[in-house]
């Protein structure tokens, strides 16, 4: 073993290595909440500065590629394995062929600081955060270690609209977690209820893990970033690999945005939902 191995393995390596390269000040740390750990990193940075304790905070998440954290998720039978030849239609978020999800890895980080500090040094604008929250849904009822409870979801992303002071009318794209599991229509159904709207009238829903597979800790701070620029560039991308359409979703057929198309957007959505039946949800303004 070498003498770097503690600071390889330690819960806060990464954060601790990049707050030393860039020589951060204020917090450095790292959150660790499954799935939702990028979306919950964004949501706190958010909240930190929102309270005035930082100007600026970089926020995000990441994750390794290892065969034996796959392992693990093989050994639970919820990874997908019908399109082992064809790796590029292997993640299939809202599909009826899809047989689990599909490991992915990376990192997504964004830059979050008050308006006066972002003028202040000519800062490019992506978008504005207006609201969020994170929740638990406690694992009662259909909650699970590995299953969310419906009422928790919905109460997360309630609480994120009462926390930005919107009306679910008011969002006019979604960015789900949408893994390619069994869990895919529920989520769409949560997304519903929680709106308070029928099911054609739900904002448009895209699923990012078609293209890139299931990120782990990373996925929800790489959304963020896909998210912020289908705001700024005006456009969102498609979910590939639902073609055949999960038959539970098809009262939802018109909402899915199953190819990219150009659409200016005002307001986005983006949530996460992980296991130990915790969840978060970020949303994201296009600043004009």
């Amino acid at each position: 073993m070498g003498s770097t191995t503690v600071e390889q393995t330690m819960s806060s390596s990464v954060s601790a290595r990049v707050g030393g390269l860039l020589a951060l000040g204020g917090q450095v740390y790292s959150n660790s909440s499954a799935c939702t750990t990028g979306t919950e990193a964004v949501i706190n940075a958010y909240l930190h500065i929102r309270e005035g304790r930082s100007k600026r905070m970089l926020a995000g998440g990441s994750e390794g590629h290892s065969q034996y954290i796959w392992a693990g998720f093989d050994a639970m039978r919820v990874l997908g394995r019908g399109f082992n030849d064809q790796p590029e239609r292997a993640s299939r978020p809202m599909s009826a062929s899809t047989g689990g999800f599909i490991p992915g890895s990376g990192a997504g980080v964004l830059m979050l600081e008050s308006l006066d500090s972002a003028q202040a040094r000519g800062a490019h604008l992506y978008a504005e955060v207006i609201g969020g929250n994170v929740n638990s849904g406690g694992q009662r009822g259909k909650g699970s270690m590995t299953a969310p409870n419906p009422t928790g979801v919905r109460k997360c992303i309630q609480a994120a609209l009462a926390d930005a002071g919107i009306e679910g009318s008011a969002i006019d794209a979604i960015n789900g977690h949408l893994t390619g599991t069994m869990a895919d229509p529920y989520e769409v159904e949560n997304w519903k209820v929680a709106l308070g709207v029928e099911a054609s009238k739900l904002p448009f829903i895209n699923a990012t893990k078609g293209m890139i597979g299931h990120a782990l800790g990373a996925a929800g701070g790489i959304e963020c970033v896909g998210t912020v620029l289908q705001l700024s560039r005006g456009f969102l991308h498609g979910s590939v690999n639902c073609e055949d359409l999960h038959p539970a979703l098809a009262d939802y057929a018109d909402r899915i945005v199953r190819k990219t198309i150009d659409k200016k957007i005002n307001v986005m959505a983006k949530a996460s939902f992980g296991f130990g039946d915790v969840n978060g949800c970020v949303l994201f303004k296009r600043f004009a």
